[in-house]
């Protein structure tokens, strides 16, 4: 066994169900940043019209940033998929936490760096812990595909 699975292993083993609800806040969170970044689109331009040779990175960071809290943050508040949702949101955070005084504003969802702090380091958390007994991930766990289709075929 490797560490990454004694890692995850241990992770399955220890997770108290109160986790399970703050991984669920965690992700209605992530959501919710998602859409304010969505709505606050101006900051996204702005920082394009200032380095117009970095356009192309700016639009594909928007998108990525865009698609991890909102994607990531539904797959981590379902327990689907929750360490690899948490792996695709750290390196948006690790960027709030360095830019979020910038001069455009981008990452004013964040207004407090002790919130990036907070929410960085609950995914680094949720990437070593796992999702934990309620979640979609555990369901799928412990009803394999196979009993699923024969209940069907009934």
């Amino acid at each position: 066994m490797n560490m990454l699975q004694r890692v995850e292993h241990w992770g399955d083993k220890h997770h108290p169900n109160w986790l399970s609800v703050v991984r669920i806040l965690l992700g209605i969170f992530l959501m919710y940043v998602g859409v304010r970044f969505v709505q606050d689109r101006d900051a996204l331009i702005s920082m394009i019209n200032q380095n117009p040779n970095l356009a192309t990175l700016s639009i594909f960071l928007g998108h990525y940033v865009v698609f991890a809290h909102t994607v990531g943050g539904l797959f981590i508040a379902m327990g689907l998929l929750t360490r690899f949702s948490a792996l695709v949101n750290i390196p948006v955070l690790l960027g709030a936490v360095f830019f979020v005084h910038s001069p455009t504003g981008l990452f004013t969802v964040y207004p407090v760096m002790g919130i990036s702090l907070l929410v960085l380091f609950l995914l680094i958390f949720f990437l070593i812990e796992g999702s934990g007994r309620i979640s979609v991930d555990e369901y799928m766990r412990r009803h394999p595909e196979k009993d699923r289709s024969r209940k069907y075929a009934d």
